[in-house]
């Protein structure tokens, strides 16, 4: 009987940021005519397109250099990264979910089409899960889109009970 061998699963490097790009447009490049459009973390212009990949270059240019709390792991797959996740360590009061108040949001998971099926995004949770606990991390949360919720629910992930909103910060907010 021959087993899938475990994917290598290591953390990003500032030489990976063209590849967390072109994995990270599977979720947010809606197209205008495409239902994702309309939600409010997808972009449907040209220009909106070019400007949250600016922003996330610079964003991944700090974090991968010199951000402690920030882990990007990675599967390398044949002159092409298979998957990405990002774990980001926050600081919250403590309670009695998370004693120490490290909680960690997992978030922008997204495995190329061409290697979903092999168990890679599972590999890359199970890294950042390493990366957390190495970190005194409590508890982790994950943000999912909603044809993603019964992969992490089959994975253990439990729902909050509580919503998770958007709105804008600009001088015309509503309330």
């Amino acid at each position: 009987m021959t087993t899938a061998a475990t994917p290598v699963i290591r953390q990003a490097e500032p030489a990976d940021i063209d590849e967390l790009v072109r994995l990270r447009a599977y979720l947010l490049d809606g197209e205008e005519d495409d239902d994702s459009a309309a939600l409010p973390y997808t972009a449907a212009t040209p220009e909106a397109r070019a400007a949250w990949r600016a922003g996330y270059r610079a964003w991944l240019a700090r974090a991968l250099s010199d951000d402690a709390d920030v882990c990007v792991a990675v599967a390398p797959g044949p002159g092409r990264l298979s998957a990405c996740a990002i774990a980001v360590i926050d600081q919250r009061p403590p309670s009695p979910a998370y004693p120490s108040g490290r909680v960690v949001w997992m978030q922008s998971l997204v495995t190329d089409p061409r290697d979903r099926g092999k168990g890679l995004g599972t590999a890359v949770i199970d890294g950042l899960f390493d990366w957390a606990l190495a970190r005194g991390a409590d508890v982790a949360v994950m943000q999912s889109a909603e044809g993603a919720v019964e992969y992490h629910r089959r994975a253990g992930w439990l729902p909050t009970g509580e919503g998770l909103y958007h709105q804008p910060v600009t001088t015309q907010r509503k309330g």
